[in-house]
Formats: structure tokens, C-alpha cells, sequence
């Protein structure tokens, strides 16, 4: 039992000192990725859109915009693409885009290729606004995009995204100013995204 004790102690100290020297020696800590530490804005990216041409979101300057992982299997899809639809025609002629990007990291449900993306997305869900290249928005082989906004807006229990429909909220000047749970309904939003759009 003493024995066992010792140990522990010293688990924790040694746990002490790994704690301290990361937190305590900035150059200990593991460095990001060019692309999120170069990155000043939205804009500085360029992403693929679903038929592989490449897009800058330069292009989206000064819009407000609600970045989504979406997929098109999933319990919270129906709802969500709904609002998403609502939010989209009521605001659009406004200077409001919302650019949804499809990814298969969480229990696989969104299988298809980008051909099969769109054509559900488009005929089942009606979505209208822009769809983009399947990509990982968590791991080593996140999109660039999806580094810098979880390094803009972290979220409760870490940064990683938690699941389908987690939302991103970029104001005029390309900045995040609000991250939102898979759970939380697009119509939620609408008062925050009506206070970005009256901005100058």
C-alpha cells in the first residue's frame, strides 16, 4: 500500500512539471499549421467547391457568413436544412451566405461522393446556397478552413468539432464572432445574424 502511494505522488508530480513546462514555455508547445497562423481572416483561404473548382473566400468579403459542417444522414438533417433553407432566402439579398461543407467523420453519415452529395442536397433538402468539397474538419487532415475556425472559436469541451451542423458564425471583416452546438436550430441564430448584417 506504501508502495502504492509512493507512486502516485509521483505520478502527480511528474504530471506537475509536464504541465508546467508546456503551459509555462510557449516554444514547448506544439505549433499550427501555416496556413491558421498566417491566416489574418476567412478571406485568405481558398476551398473547394462540390465540383472540385477552387473558390476564394475572398470572394465573400464583407457578407456575413454561417460556416456548417453538414451530412445528409443524420437525425438533426431534416431540421436543419429547413431553417438553413429559411434563413437563406430571407437574408441573402442582405449580404448573407451560408457555405456548408459536407463531412463523413461522424458516424458516417455522409457516405456519398460529391456527385451523390449534391444531388440529395439539392433535390431532397432544396438548399440553394453553396455547397462545397467533401472534407475532415477534425485530425491531422482537417481542412486549412476548419483549422482557423477552431482556433478562432474553441468550444466547451475543446476545440474539435463534436458533430454534424456545428455552426460558425463570421462577421464583414472575415472574423468569427460566434461558434454554435450541432443542437442549437439555425432560426436560433437569426437575431445575431441580423445584428452582423445592420454592422457597418
Amino acid at each position: 500500500m506504501r508502495l502504492l502511494g509512493f507512486t502516485n505522488w509521483v505520478a502527480v508530480i511528474v504530471l506537475g512539471i509536464a504541465f508546467l513546462y508546456f503551459y509555462g514555455n510557449p516554444s514547448s508547445r506544439p505549433s499550427s499549421s501555416m496556413a491558421e497562423d498566417s491566416s489574418k481572416s476567412i478571406y485568405d483561404f481558398t476551398v473547394k467547391d462540390i465540383r472540385g473548382n477552387d473558390v476564394s473566400l475572398s470572394e465573400y468579403g464583407g457578407k456575413v457568413l454561417l460556416v456548417v459542417n453538414v451530412a445528409s444522414k443524420c437525425g438533426l438533417t431534416q431540421a436543419n436544412y429547413k431553417e438553413l433553407n429559411v434563413l437563406y432566402e430571407k437574408y441573402k439579398s442582405q449580404g448573407f451566405e451560408i457555405l456548408a461543407f459536407p463531412c463523413n467523420q461522424f458516424a458516417g453519415q455522409e457516405p456519398g461522393n460529391n456527385e451523390e452529395i449534391q444531388e440529395v442536397v439539392c433535390t431532397i433538402f432544396k438548399a440553394e446556397f453553396p455547397i462545397f468539397d467533401k472534407i475532415e474538419v477534425n485530425g491531422k487532415n482537417a481542412a486549412p478552413i476548419y483549422k482557423f475556425l477552431k482556433s478562432q472559436k474553441g468550444g466547451i469541451f475543446g476545440d474539435g468539432i463534436k458533430w454534424n451542423f456545428t455552426k460558425f458564425l463570421v462577421n464583414k471583416e472575415g472574423k468569427v464572432v460566434e461558434r454554435y452546438a450541432p443542437t442549437t436550430s439555425p432560426l436560433k441564430i437569426e437575431k445575431d445574424i441580423q445584428n452582423l448584417l445592420e454592422s457597418s
